[in-house]
C-alpha cells in the first residue's frame, strides 16, 4: 500500500517527474524500488528524464531485467553491488555522482535494512541532488496515520490504471506477493540535516560567471523586486539591512528608498559586486548569518530575499531572534523567496517563512503567493 492517508490532514502536493532529471534509484533489494516507486520512474523516462537502478544486497542473478522491462523500464542501467554492511556509502558515491534527484528507502522505515540502506544513500547523494525516500517496507509495519509518517514532506504520484496493471505483473515476476494496487505512489522529501554549504555557492557565482541567478535579465528576478518595492509600507527608511544581498540588484533598487543600507554576503564575489553596484549610502561588508552585525541594532528595514531556507534550523532561529533584537518597534521585515525547495536546503520557501509568521513577535501587514514566489511583509511590534 502507499496510498496518502485519508485523515483531515492536507493532500501532499504531486510531484513534477519533468523535474527530476536524472533519477539514481537505489533499493536494498530487486523488488523494493520497482514496487514503491516503478510508475514515477517509467514517468521520468516519458518526460525525457533519465532512470538508473542500484540494488544494494547482492550482485547474484534475479528477475530485476524482466520487471523493469514489464513497467517499460527496459534499457535502464542497473548496478549490483555487494558491499560490507559498513561500507555502503562509500559504495554509492560513484553511483549518485551525477544524480540530479536520489530515490531510496525512507530513512525512517521500520524494517532496519531500508532504513540503514535510505542512510547510506542519503549520506553519499551529492549536495546538488534532490533527495526523496520512498516507502519500502513502510505499510507492513506502520499505519497511515502513525505520527511518525512525515507527511508534511510527501509528495505523490497518481498511476492509471494501465500503470497499476503493469506494476502487477511486475511484482509477479518479482515473485512478490500479490496485493490490492494502490492508485498513489508516495516518496517523502529529505530536509537536509545541515545548512547549504558555503562553497557550493563560491562554485555557483564562479560557474554563473559573477550571476548565476541572472537577477539583473531574468523576469523572475525584475518581477520579484518590482513586488518588493512597490510592497514596502513607508515611502523611505532610514536604515534598512539587506544580508544575503547577492550581487547587489535589490539593494541598488531599496537605495533609492532609503538614506542608509547595511548590506552584506559571505562570498567575495558577491561581495564586489554590490559594492560596485550600489551609490555611497550603502555598506557592503563580507558577514554571514547568522552573524549579528549583519542585522545592526536600530533598523527599521530588514530585507531577507532567497536565504532563510539555507540555514540550518539552529542559524534560523538565532536569524529570528537577531531580527527582533535589532528591528526597531514599528520598523518592517520583508521576506521573498522562491516558492520551492532548493537541493541544498534543509526546507522549502513556505517553511522557512511559516517560522516568522509564526513568531508573535511579528505581525503580517502583506501576503503576496504566485505560482513562483512567496513575499511577507511583517511588522516589529
Amino acid at each position: 500500500m502507499t496510498s496518502p492517508p485519508t485523515d483531515r490532514r492536507p493532500a501532499p502536493p504531486p510531484i513534477d517527474p519533468a523535474a527530476l532529471g536524472r533519477v539514481v534509484v537505489v533499493a536494498s533489494g530487486p523488488d523494493d524500488g520497482i514496487l514503491a516507486v516503478g510508475g514515477l520512474l517509467r514517468a521520468v523516462l516519458d518526460a525525457g528524464g533519465q532512470v538508473a537502478v542500484v540494488v544494494a544486497t547482492g550482485a547474484g542473478p534475479d528477475p530485476l531485467d524482466d520487471a523493469l522491462a514489464t513497467i517499460g523500464l527496459d534499457g535502464a542501467p542497473v548496478h549490483r553491488i555487494d558491499p560490507p554492511a559498513d561500507g555502503l556509502t562509500a559504495a554509492l558515491v560513484p553511483l549518485l555522482r551525477d544524480a540530479d534527484t536520489v530515490l531510496a528507502p525512507w530513512t525512517g522505515d521500520p524494517h532496519p535494512g531500508h532504513a540503514a540502506t535510505g542512510r547510506a544513500a542519503a549520506a553519499a547523494a551529492p549536495v546538488t541532488a534532490f533527495g526523496f525516500g520512498y516507502p519500502a517496507g513502510t505499510w507492513e509495519r506502520m499505519a497511515t496515520d502513525d505520527p511518525g509518517v512525515p507527511w508534511e514532506h510527501a509528495y505523490t504520484h497518481p498511476l492509471d490504471a494501465d500503470a497499476r496493471a503493469a506494476k502487477r505483473r511486475a511484482r509477479a515476476r518479482l515473485g512478490a506477493a500479490a496485493v490490492r494496487e494502490a492508485g498513489t505512489e508516495v516518496v517523502f522529501r529529505y530536509p537536509r540535516s545541515s545548512g547549504a554549504p558555503r562553497a557550493r555557492f563560491d562554485e555557483l557565482y564562479a560557474r554563473g560567471v559573477g550571476d548565476p541567478w541572472e537577477t539583473r535579465t531574468a523576469w523572475y528576478e525584475r518581477r520579484k523586486r518590482a513586488l518588493v518595492l512597490a510592497c514596502l509600507p513607508a515611502e523611505r527608511y532610514r536604515h534598512a539591512a539587506e544580508p544575503a544581498c547577492g550581487t547587489g540588484a535589490l539593494t541598488g533598487d531599496l537605495a533609492a528608498r532609503c538614506d542608509r543600507i547595511t548590506a552584506s554576503d559571505f562570498t567575495d564575489s558577491a561581495v564586489a559586486q554590490t559594492t560596485a553596484a550600489v551609490p555611497d549610502h550603502v555598506e557592503v561588508a563580507r558577514i554571514t548569518l547568522p552573524d549579528p552585525a549583519a542585522l545592526p541594532d536600530g533598523i527599521d528595514l530588514a530585507v531577507l530575499s532567497e536565504v532563510l531556507y539555507y540555514l540550518a534550523d539552529d542559524d534560523l532561529a538565532a536569524v529570528v531572534d537577531r531580527l527582533a533584537e535589532a528591528v526597531e518597534l514599528g520598523g518592517d521585515v520583508v521576506l521573498v523567496h522562491w516558492d520551492g525547495w532548493p537541493a541544498e536546503a534543509p526546507r522549502d520557501g513556505a517553511a522557512a517563512h511559516r517560522v516568522l509568521l509564526e513568531d508573535p513577535r511579528f505581525e503580517t501587514l502583506v501576503e503576496h503567493v504566485d505560482e513562483e514566489f512567496l513575499l511577507h511583509v511583517l511588522r516589529r511590534w
